[in-house]
């Protein structure tokens, strides 16, 4: 296996100390702020020490087959709140309501997987009645920011030929900007129903829960001619695993401790384009 290494301020003696806890037999640099330990080879004891010292290094890691590259997958799927964005799109706008802890509290334990998302979306979307509509607009225009790093990873995939799925808990009033401003070719997310420009408190339609995600990750393989091992699935909470479990590489990014656990790979450091050199391994 190689050892794929990677962090913003990293010394090369703490590179060469991972590389040798791997027993790696050689160490290539990939860019100024990853590295390929070649020749690696993975226990999970030996995982454990490398887990630890990159924790404590600040560095994200990954073992990697040799020869993966861009060119094994063709879609790409992303969770958007907290994962393609760096907020949490309903808690924003509760927070023009003055109920932004109270909505936040709920998001927090549906993503560590304490709550079932239906029912946490109900109660949340619930607190929403009354709200001018108009505060969608001024969160997407105030607060809404790409993560670290998602417009050159989006670049150098559409460059490759992938296609791209966001699929969301959250709303179609901010996926369908995202889709149009990052070229995006599949949206699936929660319609807010509003009346005389307010919130009614209500979602209209199917709930987009974990089982929505993963059979929209089907559909759309279905409707492409994609295997779900050709797919790259990125997400952090809990509503994100049943679509990452038929990945054929699942990223957590910046993840709940429940997904970081069960996804090939776990980004706590660097931006999204982090995914880049895994795939030149």
């Amino acid at each position: 296996m190689n050892l794929i290494l990677q962090g913003s301020h990293a010394a090369s003696q703490t590179i060469e100390r991972i590389a040798a806890l791997a027993h790696a037999q050689s160490i290539t640099p990939i860019n100024q702020h990853a590295w390929r330990c070649e020749g690696a080879t993975f226990t999970p004891e030996r995982k454990n020490q490398i887990d630890a010292a990159c924790l404590a290094a600040q560095l994200d890691y990954a073992f990697a087959p040799p020869g993966r590259s861009l060119s094994d997958f063709k879609l790409l799927v992303m969770d958007m709140d907290s994962t393609l964005i760096t907020i949490e799109c309903i808690d924003e706008i509760a927070d023009m309501h003055g109920l932004k802890p109270q909505v936040a509290a709920i998001t927090e334990a549906a993503m560590r997987g304490e709550i079932e998302f239906r029912e946490s979306l109900t109660r949340r979307v619930a607190l929403l009645k009354g709200l001018d509509a108009a505060a969608l607009q001024r969160v997407y225009d105030e607060r809404l920011k790409l993560s670290p790093g998602a417009e050159r990873m989006l670049a150098a995939l559409q460059a490759a030929g992938l296609k791209t799925l966001l699929v969301s808990g959250g709303f179609t009033f901010f996926t369908d900007r995202i889709k149009a401003r990052l070229g995006l070719d599949f949206t699936h997310a929660n319609v807010l129903e509003a009346v005389d420009g307010k919130l009614t408190g209500r979602v209209l339609g199917e709930i987009v829960d974990a089982d929505e995600k993963r059979r929209t990750v089907e559909r759309v393989c279905a409707q492409t001619g994609i295997r779900t091992e050709q797919t790259i699935i990125m997400g952090d909470g809990a509503n994100d695993l049943k679509m990452m479990a038929i990945a054929g590489l699942s990223v957590a990014f910046r993840a709940k401790p429940v997904v970081r656990a069960q996804a090939d790979v776990a980004l706590n450091f660097v931006g999204l384009d982090g995914i880049l050199p895994l795939l030149q391994a």
